[in-house]
C-alpha cells in the first residue's frame, strides 16, 4: 500500500512530540539532492534527519535540504551539525530546521553547552536570528522558538556512557540518540557488527533507555531497517531512524542489475 497519503501531524508538533516521549520514525539523508528529499518527505517519515557530519550534505546544502523537506508539510527537519559547536548549531537552527542532533557529545558539561546554543536568553546563548528562513517557520518571539525546536545530544562514547545519567538530566535536554556504530567501537568492536561486542553494545543500550527514562527524555538510535526500528521501539527507545537515501540507493540498484543478470548476486 502507498503511504504518500498516510495520515501526519505535521512538522510543527515534532519538538513537542519529542519531548512527550511518542514513538517517532524517522529517516536519514546523506545525499546533496534536494529533488531526492523532497520525495522522502513526503512518505510519512515523522521527521527527516540531515548528516552535516558524516555524509556529502555540508552546510551549503543545510538550507536547501530544509526546503525540500518543509514542501511536503509533512516531516520535520532535523539536522545533525558536525560537532559539538555552538556555531554550526545556530546555523542549523536558522536555516528552519525543527531540531539538531549533536555529535560526539562526552559530558553533562558538554550537553549543557549544546542546550544553550539551542536556547535564546536568558535561557541560553543562542542569537536571535531576525529574517532568516526559520523566522517563517518557528516564529521570531524567542520563548516560542524554544519551545518549537529539539536539542539532541549523541550517546557514542565511553566516556559519555561514563557520565550517561549526568547527561540524561541536563536540564532542558530533550533527547540522547545513539550512534551504534561508534558505541559498538567504543566497547571494544573491531567492525560495526562484530559479534565479539554484541552482548556488551545490548547491555549499553538497556541503560542508555532506562536512563533516558528515569529522567524523562526521548531516546532514539539509527538502525538499517524498517524491521530493526521496530524492534528497537519495542524495547524502550522512543525514536528511530531508518538507514538512509545513499544507502537504499545502493541496495536497490545492486537487486535490480542482480535481476536483471538473472545471477543472484550483483
Amino acid at each position: 500500500m502507498s503511504t504518500e497519503n498516510a495520515p501526519s501531524t505535521g512538522p510543527d508538533t515534532f519538538a513537542a512530540r519529542l519531548r512527550g516521549r511518542e514513538r517517532l520514525i524517522g529517516y536519514w539523508i546523506a545525499l546533496d539532492n534536494p529533488a531526492g528529499t523532497e520525495r522522502i518527505a513526503g512518505l510519512g517519515y515523522d521527521y527527516i534527519g540531515v548528516d552535516g557530519q558524516h555524509g556529502v550534505l555540508h552546510q551549503p546544502g543545510w538550507q536547501a535540504a530544509m526546503l525540500a523537506v518543509d514542501a511536503r508539510g509533512r516531516s520535520a527537519g532535523v539536522i545533525r551539525v558536525p560537532s559539538p559547536d555552538p556555531v554550526a548549531i545556530g546555523i542549523a537552527l536558522d536555516t528552519g530546521a525543527r531540531g539538531v542532533v549533536v555529535p560526539m557529545v562526552e559530558s553533562a558539561e558538554q550537553a549543557r553547552a549544546m542546550v544553550r546554543a539551542c536556547r535564546h536568553h536568558p535561557a541560553g546563548t543562542r542569537s536571535l536570528g531576525g529574517p532568516v528562513r526559520a523566522e517563517i517557520r518557528v516564529g521570531s518571539v524567542p520563548a516560542e522558538i524554544d519551545e518549537r525546536v529539539a536539542c539532541v545530544v549523541m550517546i557514542e562514547t565511553a566516556a559519555a556512557l561514563d557520565d550517561l545519567e549526568a547527561i540524561c538530566a541536563t536540564e532542558g535536554l530533550d533527547a540522547v540518540y545513539v550512534g551504534p556504530a561508534d558505541l559498538s567501537a567504543a566497547l571494544g568492536a573491531r567492525w560495526f557488527g562484530d559479534p565479539a561486542a554484541a552482548d556488551a553494545l545490548e547491555a549499553a543500550l538497556v541503560r542508555i533507555t532506562e536512563a533516558a527514562r528515569r529522567n524523562g527524555i526521548a531516546c532514539g538510535i539509527h538502525v538499517l531497517d524498517g524491521e530493526s526500528a521496530a524492534k528497537r521501539l519495542a524495547e524502550g527507545f522512543t525514536f528511530a531512524t531508518v538507514s538512509s537515501d545513499i544507502t537504499h540507493l545502493q541496495q536497490v540498484a545492486a537487486a535490480h542489475l542482480s535481476a536483471a543478470r538473472g545471477t543472484g548476486q550483483a
